[in-house]
């Protein structure tokens, strides 16, 4: 029997693809944001495509707020930009 593969929904793009094609964006206990590339960090989670133009359409639909339950500053928009972009 072939082995399950979760699969997780991008707040940008809204498609279905297997959770290891996607990077998690996380709130941890303390409210911090980060990504997190394993998908291991503790926290709330949110998921993206690898795509800067899902975090565009997650920035302008205020997803990656309403999934993560806080309210992120622009400051963060960058830094996670440039992180997703570095590729880690």
């Amino acid at each position: 029997m072939p082995k399950k593969i979760p699969m997780r929904q991008c707040t940008g793009c809204r498609e279905m693809k297997p959770k290891r094609e996607l990077i998690r964006v996380v709130r941890s206990p303390e409210n911090d944001i980060s990504l997190d590339f394993k998908g291991k960090a503790q926290g709330r989670g949110a998921y993206l495509c690898h795509d800067p133009e899902c975090l565009k359409k997650a920035i302008k639909n205020k997803a990656l707020e309403r999934s993560l339950e806080v309210a992120i500053p622009d400051d963060i928009y960058a830094q996670l930009k440039e992180q997703m972009e570095a590729g880690e």
